[in-house]
């Protein structure tokens, strides 16, 4: 148990005084709710001695409101100290979730799907905050009570009686640590079948155009049923067990009511017992009986939070696989220069590399153009720079610095990368274009997007930079959505700019007009341009050809057209493909 919750360690050490005032109050409550059965006991022997007055029934009755306030008054403040504490903690753990997903590795949301996160941060810390705001205030009912009431009628009343009524506890426990293994092993197949359901509906809400494109609205209905009844089955698997537990529970708490109706009404008419403690024994019953029920809902609740912050972590045990090093060096920020020394990568779960005896020197201030085919490695290269991935001690230098000690935060922050698939977030284009910071004024963010080629399509919407987008930009053309994000990796003034074949949704005409404006800003900083079209890279310092993984050319535009290679066939093709399209339009 210590070791499952250690990841709250630290929310207890701040608010276990909140825990414990609000415990101390639930106690007096429920001790004051042990007043009232004593009460009306001495009440009922009263009366039945005529010794009850008008005036000591007011008094009575003036004593049992006032409980009756106090515990109203009580209940308020445990509940705010109990379950508002939980509440705090279901606060802390999100934020500590997220911050956790925040630092793991790109290869780690390879493998996990969005839709079972979203279930981890929603479902199951959901459980977590039950778990420990109504399971520890039924806990802690069900503890003292049971400990409160046997005493009392132990120490009060007929020993016989007493010992007669609680003869079906030592079952009810048999009954509890039985069924506790299994609605747990149960509730962790519950949050499975809820994670793919909200895997399934996230995925497919994000890819409705290819759906409805494809016309397989009712294919993919049909796949939802299934995970949707897969969800329902799960939960009726818990739900008969548990529907099977509650009744039990009640029904052995029953027998209890039955002995004591039976044997003590015997006792009261022999004379052994007064009428009075016999009611109020009932009363220390019924109140002993809520414990026992409640230990039923403390098992569900707590071994519904426990199966779930199993399932957290799981998530909290990743650790990123990209981090700083111990020996990282502390410096500024870097300048530009790169070296690819003799670099071979090979992807963790790849047969062959991605990258072979990358031999490369790319000098600050150079802007240097890749080519090559799908899959020759041009984005990988990008991914060892941005250290998505890190590639072997050595063989990647930036300033004569081996990049794996480079930090972070300062590497990432100086360069600005473009991939080809521009991820935009559902807020304004203005802070789309501002992501990297809170600190660039409205002029810095115009000035950003006119460098980029699109602030003459923002200033035609309605509200300009201040127009929301959708999910993912989807309001926006392809190509606004990769000038935007163009626009973005500009405004940080980044060393090294990464370009990654992001003209691609842009026509030539539109490319050539953002490259003519990327020329001022493209000195003094080092500039990477991948691309598919040879109209991209032709103005680039120095060109090389990818192919699986290896560079097979390397020169300018120039001397790479009259070597005849691979790059001379590509751009042969294109300027046919160019002509072809030209004479379609005349």
């Amino acid at each position: 148990m210590r070791q499952r919750l250690q990841v709250l360690d630290d929310f207890f050490l701040q608010y276990r005084y909140r825990y414990v005032i609000g415990v101390i109050i639930l106690i007096v409550v429920d001790a004051l709710q042990l007043v009232v059965p004593r009460l009306l006991g001495n009440m009922t022997d009263a009366f039945r001695e005529g010794a009850l007055t008008k005036q000591g029934l007011l008094h009575y009755i003036f004593i049992i409101i006032g409980v009756a306030l106090l515990v109203a008054v009580g209940r308020y403040f445990w509940r705010i100290y109990i379950l508002g504490t939980a509440r705090l903690l279901d606060y802390n753990l999100r934020n500590k979730f997220f911050a956790h997903l925040e630092t793991l590795s790109a290869d780690f949301f390879n493998r996990h799907k969005t839709g079972e996160l979203m279930a981890h941060a929603t479902n199951d810390i959901h459980a977590v905050r039950h778990a420990f705001g109504s399971g520890v205030t039924l806990m802690v009912d069900a503890v003292f009570l049971s400990i409160a009431t046997v005493s009392i009628m132990l120490t009060t009343i007929d020993t016989r009686l007493v010992l007669l009524g609680l003869l079906p506890l030592p079952f009810l426990t048999l009954v509890v640590i039985g069924f506790s293994k299994v609605i747990h092993s149960r509730f962790l197949k519950v949050q499975e079948a809820f994670a793919g359901l909200t895997d399934f509906v996230q995925e497919n809400l994000s890819g409705i155009r290819v759906v409805k494109s494809f016309v397989q609205e009712e294919t993919e209905l049909a796949r939802f049923r299934q995970s949707n009844e897969k969800l329902v089955s799960s939960n009726m698997h818990l739900v008969r067990i548990w529907g099977l537990f509650g009744p039990l529970v009640q029904y052995l708490a029953g027998l209890s009511f039955v002995i004591v109706l039976g044997y003590g009404g015997k006792l009261v008419i022999l004379g052994d017992v007064s009428l009075g403690d016999f009611v109020a024994f009932t009363g220390y019953l019924g109140m002993a009986t809520w414990p026992m029920m409640a230990i039923g809902w403390v098992v569900n609740t707590i071994q519904r939070g426990m199966a779930s912050m199993d399932r957290l972590n799981l998530i909290f045990q990743v650790k990123p696989k990209i981090t700083d090093h111990e020996d990282t060096v502390d410096i500024p920020g870097i300048e530009g220069q790169i070296e690819f020394r003799n670099l071979t990568f090979k992807y963790p779960d790849a047969a062959s590399p991605a990258l072979c005896g990358i031999t490369l020197t790319i000098p600050k201030g150079m802007t240097l153009g890749i080519l090559g085919r799908t899959g020759s490695g041009k984005s990988t290269l990008t991914d060892l720079l941005l250290r998505v991935y890190d590639p072997s001690p050595g063989e990647l230098w930036i300033d004569g610095i081996d990049i794996t000690k480079l930090p972070l935060a300062t590497l990432r922050r100086d360069i600005g990368y473009v991939p080809q698939d521009s991820f935009l977030f559902s807020t304004s284009i203005g802070r789309n274009i501002a992501f990297a910071g809170d600190e660039f004024s409205r002029e810095e963010v115009e000035q950003a997007a006119e460098l980029a080629g699109v602030r003459d399509d923002i200033q035609e919407f309605p509200d300009g930079f201040d127009t929301l987008i959708g999910e993912r930009g989807v309001t926006l053309s392809g190509g606004q959505k990769q000038r935007v994000a163009i626009a973005r990796a500009l405004i940080k003034d980044p060393r090294i700019l990464i370009l990654d074949d992001c003209f691609s949704a842009v026509d030539t005409g539109t490319e050539e007009k953002i490259l003519r404006s990327l020329r001022g800003i493209r000195r003094g900083r080092t500039t990477i341009l991948i691309s598919h079209r040879i109209s991209t890279l032709k103005e680039a310092d120095e060109i090389i050809v990818l192919d699986e993984g290896r560079i097979i050319e390397m020169g300018n535009h120039e001397s790479l057209v009259a070597a005849g290679g691979l790059y001379a066939e590509i751009h042969e093709g294109q300027l046919l493909e160019a002509e072809l399209n030209s004479d379609k339009e005349t």
